[in-house]
């Protein structure tokens, strides 16, 4: 436990919303902000002692820590050093968090402007999906300064049952690149082993049940085999989400020079899911994609 602190959160998406609840939880002042007034003032009505601000710029005056859960790079640019960004009503020595999965290059751009300004940034996008939010059980991956992170580990403690600096500013984003590439060619692997075993006459769910225990086992494998197999899909993290992971992390492919064919591939793969109407599908779904169809 951590000594309450004076707090923000800029975005209540599914994410967000159950993030910033367990900071209430923990004992923290709250003040919340939303692109939609009215998820806000219903958050301030759900959890007690939690207040709402009409901008960034007000929900940040006078917090120790900022945390940002958006969409984009676009997104975080607005609620960071827009015209009503965070980072004009934070005080000297304040620590913005972003949970945003966004680039390397912009948690560099906007921790260069934080320390101009006399203020903290963590790069900080998270990984566990929406139950992990529920749950407060989220992997944080950090980059930044070490002074930093030390301030805002207790804090992001409400919410995460790992939570690691793994370098310089940018870092934080970069291993969530690696996480990501790495769940695309685990789903689009799962997705032709289900589709195997259904065309060979087997049982899904018992193979499943038995192979879990040895070598091949996964999350996604243990969390998402059940609803592949029975196809459902409107649930969990959208392929449009999924796929402007991965454009970030072949775009730093290009930057560092790595080599991301499957990668490739399997956004290409989406790219089919989204052609059939599943841009709001879970990530799962590519098996739809090998039945012709949800």
């Amino acid at each position: 436990m951590t000594a309450p602190k004076t707090v923000a959160f800029l975005g209540l998406g599914v994410m967000g919303y159950p993030m910033a609840g367990h900071l209430v939880a923990r004992g923290h002042r709250v003040a919340v902000y939303n692109r939609s007034a009215e998820k806000a003032a219903r958050f301030a009505a759900q959890f007690s002692g939690a207040s709402t601000a009409p901008t960034p710029r007000a929900a940040a005056a006078g917090a120790d820590v900022i945390f940002a859960c958006v969409g984009n790079d676009d997104d975080l640019r607005q609620v960071t050093i827009g015209a009503e960004g965070a980072f004009h009503g934070m005080k000297p020595g304040a620590v913005f968090v972003d949970h945003t999965t966004a680039s390397a290059e912009v948690a560099r751009e906007l921790h260069a402007r934080a320390k101009e300004m006399g203020l903290g940034f963590v790069d900080a996008p998270i990984s566990g999906g929406q139950a992990g939010a529920e749950k407060g059980a989220l992997t944080v991956m950090c980059g930044g300064e070490p002074e930093a992170f030390a301030e805002i580990e207790p804090v992001v403690a409400a919410y995460a049952r790992a939570c690691r600096l793994m370098g310089p500013p940018g870092s934080g984003q970069l291993t969530k690149m690696v996480n990501q590439i790495c769940i695309a060619g685990l789903v689009q692997g799962l997705a032709e082993a289900l589709d195997f075993a259904t065309r060979a006459g087997l049982d899904g769910a018992a193979v499943i049940d038995l192979i879990k225990n040895g070598a091949a086992q996964s999350w996604q494998m243990e969390n998402r085999h059940a609803t592949m197999l029975a196809g459902e899909f409107d649930f969990g993290f959208a392929v449009e989400w999924m796929r402007k992971d991965l454009a970030i992390c072949m775009a730093e492919a290009r930057r560092n020079g790595a080599s991301l064919p499957v990668t490739a591939l399997i956004d290409q793969f989406y790219a089919e899911v989204e052609r059939m109407g599943g841009k709001r599908w879970d990530t799962s779904s590519l098996i739809a994609r090998l039945r012709g169809g949800a």
